[in-house]
């Protein structure tokens, strides 16, 4: 069976029902190098809620994108990765554990059909379950993380142990991301207390903040990533907050200060070698962005920089 998307230049993009860059839809993910799974659960979600509706937003948008990717050697993705989209996980509203357990169970069956779970969130406690459900084959995984945020947090409200500002602290307490080859990329803004950025550090994480970035450079940043990692197994975790609220407003916790569009796509066509296990794009809350849904199209372009790194990686 093809996986190749629908040819935009012969079927216009208005036509037919929406998924991720118009790629086939299929139950499951035997015989694809990567699958396309949405996370639709925002109930872990401290403040904005609405990231339920991210992964669908997402496909709408990304119908705009094309298959060249020119900034890795004009590499066509989908001639190189046999890929689809493999619908969304179910989830449990409201009942942020048993959703847990539901994601962890469709994104389990992606990786053991021997695919790469790309997934769309969804707030970022759904990459608690991504996380367990590829180290169960990978073992402890190298963390790449995007993200204004730490998400190393202990507790939310009544002693709440799972949500979306805790999913990093609960992956080293599990054994399933190994922080001393992680780094977590763009924390900025107020803070709760003096420790939200050296929690991460007692960890284990290496930590550059928005400030770093920019001093260091986007190619110095890119070539930090690489050796952090240093050849481990990658799950990479891109929070849209990452990005300034001038370029994708539609996330749940925004934070002002942060790169540009161009800039947040200019770090991720920099990054060579990672060896990708898994990977999501989180945080996008559609009903807080405009009519041009620029939220949504930029989390689908992230998303596509992100197959275009794996499809380079399978031709090295």
């Amino acid at each position: 069976m093809s996986t190749a998307p629908t040819d935009s230049l012969n079927v216009p993009r208005f036509v037919g029902v929406p998924t991720f860059m118009r790629l086939p839809l299929r139950e499951e993910a035997t015989g694809l190098d990567a699958a396309i799974l949405g996370l639709p659960s925002d109930s872990g979600a401290p403040f904005r809620t609405g990231a339920r509706m991210g992964p669908n937003a997402v496909r709408q948008a990304s119908i705009m994108l094309r298959p060249f990717n020119p900034y890795r050697g004009n590499i066509d993705v989908f001639d190189v990765l046999k890929i689809a989209d493999v619908g969304d996980a179910p989830v449990v509203p409201g009942y942020e554990m048993e959703t847990l357990d539901w994601l962890e169970q469709s994104v389990t069956r992606v990786v053991e059909a021997g695919a790469v779970p790309c997934c769309i969130g969804g707030d970022h406690s759904v990459t608690l379950a991504e996380l367990r459900a590829v180290a169960k084959k990978h073992g402890p995984l190298a963390l790449v993380h995007f993200d204004s945020h730490t998400d190393t947090w202990d507790k939310y409200f009544a002693d709440k142990k799972y949500s979306a500002g805790t999913p990093f602290l609960r992956a080293v307490e599990e054994g399933i991301v190994d922080p001393h080859r992680s780094i977590q990329l763009g924390m900025r803004g107020s803070l709760f207390r003096d420790r939200d950025i050296t929690q991460s550090l007692e960890l284990g994480y290496e930590v550059m903040t928005t400030d770093d970035i920019f001093a260091a450079g986007l190619e110095a940043t890119a070539a930090r990533i690489s050796e952090r990692v240093n050849g481990a197994p990658v799950f990479l975790t891109f929070d849209m907050d990452f990005v300034d609220p001038s370029a994708a407003p539609a996330v749940e916790t925004p934070e002002a200060g942060g790169p540009t569009a161009r800039e947040t796509l200019a770090l991720l066509r920099a990054i060579k070698g990672l060896d990708i296990r898994g990977c999501d794009v989180v945080e996008i809350t559609p009903t807080y962005d405009g009519p041009g849904q620029i939220t949504s199209l930029l989390g689908a372009t992230v998303m596509a920089e992100i197959l275009a790194m794996i499809a380079e990686a399978k031709q090295a």
